[in-house]
């Protein structure tokens, strides 16, 4: 993730790290025999659900003012 400059790519590469933390809580969670782990799975999903909607949508309304879409570029959100 921090060697790609696309921002989708970014957004994927995040996306997997989340999916693999899920799965981790969910091994753990069926291996102890509770259900916590998939309570906090189901957590870290939604998160990564509004994640992945504000970051495409940033994208798409950088890419329609024609900005450059590098990730090192990215200063337009600053004040």
């Amino acid at each position: 993730m921090l060697l790609r400059r696309s921002p989708l790519i970014v957004l994927l590469s995040l996306e997997i790290m989340l999916n693999g933390a899920n799965l981790a809580l969910i091994t753990f969670a069926r291996h102890q025999g509770d259900q916590t782990g998939q309570i906090f799975a189901l957590a870290v999903m939604a998160v990564a659900a509004s994640e992945v909607v504000v970051g495409l949508g940033l994208i798409v309304a950088i890419a329609r003012k024609r900005i450059d879409l590098d990730v090192d570029k990215f200063n337009v959100l600053r004040g």
